[in-house]
């Protein structure tokens, strides 16, 4: 071998005047960036985007509370004490007299003889030891295997309420956490139904051309020509009122996902259109593959980390269209939990007056949406690591 050739048994990537500059060379150079695989340019351009890192850190965290909610929720999400009905935060407190431990303080009572509202004053007497992996109320985690551990709070048979109770005497922070089960679900089906629905009908647009995609694209125009709320609105009303939460929650994600596919399939038929005259289509296309291959093996792989980002996107859409319906009163009801729920308790202006904590729920759907679009713009950005 002459010293122009390459040994391709090695793996070069370069020359120098010295020789070969193989792949393990530049890894211990340091310049892994040559020979690193796609998958690897696009984590090391992504973690490059510093909201995106953090909006993917609290979005990992809301989807694990959301899964072990029975788990990470201090009591369960129907649990409550009537004598507590709309109790204020109980903060948390250390004391290191002796060992160091935590607590909060407790209640008490005084019910106005004028108005009948119920005062709450702290009562330091009365502290309620706090713990993490406590004992209390028992659960059934995902209806399969039986626990009464939880991640944080009181033993059972104490009130505790992190961030003040409801109208029942219910644990907002508990129902939040079962809540987040629902409303960040409903973004992930949803965008699955509109993931299929883009895809076929976006690639269809894009891959035959002609009269298939002048029939898509009025179709898409059509849809996106129409007013998003009334939409959603409309169809969101014509669910049978005796439909139970199962069928009303995958009406509702059907809903979401009938509006949400038509920004995907624009994108799918706009690469599309790029890709069909490349050689490898082609080539595809004289070996006799299939076309439904040619689209899903051939074609959609060249582009797949701009779908990722699109989808990632539209997630935090659907979480606001449910929110939105819930909390309108058309799309889920109790004694479904989600956040859009919890909100319509907090639609009396008296009520979030004396308890301004029924709003937190709202500040979860704020902190999911922006983590959300956080981490979809990083993907972005990150899905071209050749760019500048």
């Amino acid at each position: 071998m002459s010293d122009d050739q390459v040994d391709t048994t090695r793996a070069p990537v370069s020359q120098s005047a010295g020789g070969v500059v193989t792949a393990d060379v530049l890894v211990e150079k340091g310049e892994e960036i040559y020979v690193a695989p796609q998958r690897k340019l696009v984590w090391w351009r992504f973690r490059k985007h510093r909201l995106a890192v953090i909006g993917l850190a609290i979005t990992i965290l809301l989807y694990l509370l959301a899964i072990f909610s029975e788990f990470a929720a201090p009591t369960s999400r129907d649990a409550y004490n009537a004598g507590l009905s709309y109790a204020p935060p109980q903060w948390v407190h250390v004391s290191f007299s002796g060992s160091p431990h935590i607590f909060a303080y407790g209640f008490t009572t005084k019910v106005d003889p004028n108005t009948l509202e119920r005062k709450f004053t702290v009562d330091k007497s009365h502290k309620i030891p706090l713990s993490f992996f406590v004992h209390g109320e028992k659960y059934k985690m995902w209806g399969l295997f039986s626990s009464d551990i939880h991640l944080f709070g009181a033993h059972q048979g104490q009130s505790y309420y992190p961030i003040g109770a409801d109208q029942q005497g219910r644990d907002v922070l508990s129902r939040i956490i079962y809540g987040a089960r629902i409303s960040l679900s409903v973004g992930l089906i949803g965008v699955a139904f509109s993931l299929v629905l883009g895809i076929l009908l976006g690639g269809a647009s894009g891959y035959f051309a002609g009269k298939t995609d002048m029939v898509v694209q009025r179709f898409i125009e059509f849809i996106m020509s129409m007013p998003t709320l009334p939409l959603w609105l409309g169809f969101a009303a014509a669910i049978p009122p005796g439909w139970g939460p199962i069928k009303t929650y995958f009406a509702i994600t059907v809903i979401l996902s009938l509006i949400g596919w038509t920004g995907l399939a624009r994108v799918v038929r706009g690469r599309f259109l790029q890709l069909r005259t490349e050689d490898y289509v082609l080539a595809a296309e004289l070996d006799g593959v299939r076309k439904p291959r040619i689209i899903l093996r051939h074609m959609l792989p060249a582009f797949s980390s701009h779908i990722i980002a699109t989808l990632t996107l539209a997630i935090p859409a659907m979480i606001l269209g449910e929110t939105a319906l819930s909390f309108l009163g058309l799309g889920l009801q109790p004694p479904v939990v989600s956040w859009g729920v919890l909100l319509s308790d907090a639609n009396n202006l008296r009520v979030v007056s004396d308890a301004p904590w029924l709003l937190t729920p709202g500040l979860f759907v704020v902190i999911a949406v922006l983590a959300l679009n956080f981490v979809g713009d990083g993907l972005r950005d990150a899905a071209d690591p050749y760019s500048n």
